[in-house]
């Protein structure tokens, strides 16, 4: 079997893959639940936020279900993200069979490093059928009554990408505990279909304490091999000195890029930092579009119609060497082009262009100083986040991951 030989995850593409763009809300939500219901040997599922309201109440019952009918079920919760969770909800889980596990509980991890979070939203169903985006498990992300989703996105992926997913998940649910003893048995030689499609996929990791930088490098090879066009969805774009230097070095070739940011955004201030780079960006001919309907909360860029990123990666620096982050990379020219016009409808019917003159008329210079006391806010806010406090020394053997 396929998993019997790969016990680790290759940065290289995996051709036996079938994918499928899928759209945050019930799209999403009801595919999870789907997924979950025909599992047959494991369920691993990975997230930011988890809340039990009526989203979190749906997916529970399923995981509940799936660990009745002998599924071994792992559930990886952040400790900051998901808080909210309360101990009677986890006592649930694990009388029903679940095996839970916090990631980084506040206050009660011998090496504390704030802003290193369980950022990624991970979905595999044994080792074969996986969802990879930006969606948490609660509400806020599926179409509710008279309230729609936030916009995001995840790649739905059957093949040969979901067997190193498996082992990712695998790797950060045994390292955030001191039972590497399990890891032989989750690492079990399950049935893996592969489809017959072909289609270039690649798992990205960012986690810049063990040393992954793999999304990164991703955006950076995206900004150099692009020869046409680059379209950026990123719903809390504030990109480093080391992406907008790559991003002017694109421009100057002759590149067109396009920057799809939020119009409305949860986060209030991290919106006005993102007005203050507005100049610099339209100052350099960067194509600047602001999504109107609802909250984006999306993080997907694509390049000349054939490659595309998909995860939970923010264009920050706080994704960049703070946050554990997982993508998915796409090489494929069907299904980039696919995306790529469900990207160009979203900027034609539901976006708002700014340009120059557009965002001069209407930005006053009081609006100004606030944007620029917010950007140097969250710079600093980043710096806090990104500075690694080690109260003992670093050991890479017996380093526990969080708990």
């Amino acid at each position: 079997m396929l998993l019997a030989k790969q016990y680790s995850v290759s940065p290289v593409y995996s051709n036996r893959n079938q994918v499928q763009l899928i759209k945050g809300g019930r799209a999403y939500f009801d595919l999870l639940e789907e997924l979950i219901g025909k599992a047959k040997h494991t369920i691993h599922l990975q997230t930011y936020i988890y809340v039990n309201d009526e989203t979190g109440l749906r997916i529970t019952n399923a995981l509940i279900a799936a660990a009745k009918r002998g599924v071994a079920v792992f559930v990886l919760l952040d400790g900051y993200g998901s808080q909210q969770i309360s101990e009677r909800w986890t006592h649930l889980l694990t009388d029903h069979g679940v095996n839970f596990r916090w990631f980084a509980p506040v206050m009660h991890t011998r090496n504390y490093y704030f802003g290193r979070r369980l950022h990624h939203k991970i979905f595999v169903a044994d080792a074969t059928f996986s969802l990879v985006g930006g969606m948490n498990i609660t509400d806020r992300y599926n179409d509710m009554p008279g309230d729609p989703a936030w916009l995001d996105w995840a790649l739905y992926c059957e093949g040969e990408s979901s067997a190193d997913l498996f082992m990712v998940c695998v790797d950060v649910w045994t390292r955030s505990s001191w039972q590497k003893a399990k890891r032989d048995f989750i690492r079990q030689n399950l049935p893996t279909h592969l489809p017959k499609t072909e289609c270039l996929v690649r798992v990205r990791r960012n986690d810049w304490v063990r040393a992954y930088n793999q999304i990164t490098r991703s955006y950076l090879e995206m900004f150099k091999k692009a020869e046409f066009h680059i379209i950026i969805m990123s719903s809390y774009f504030l990109p480093g000195r080391k992406f907008r230097k790559a991003i002017l070095s694109a421009v100057k070739r002759g590149v067109k890029i396009q920057i799809i940011a939020a119009g409305k955004s949860d986060v209030i201030t991290a919106k006005q930092a993102e007005r203050h780079l507005y100049r610099w960006l339209l100052k350099n001919n960067i194509e600047l579009y602001e999504y109107q309907p609802h909250i984006l909360h999306g993080k997907i860029s694509s390049y000349d119609g054939k490659w595309l990123t998909v995860g939970s990666y923010n264009v920050n620096d706080i994704s960049t060497y703070a946050s554990i982050e997982l993508n998915m990379d796409v090489l494929n020219k069907p299904f980039v082009n696919e995306v790529e016009n469900v990207l160009n409808k979203i900027i034609k019917n539901d976006c708002v262009r700014q340009t120059a003159a557009s965002f001069s008329a209407h930005n006053t210079l009081p609006k100004r100083i606030w944007q620029r006391i917010c950007y140097q806010f969250v710079r600093a806010v980043f710096v806090l986040f990104t500075f690694y406090f080690r109260q003992r020394k670093w050991n890479t053997e017996n380093f526990e991951q969080g708990s």
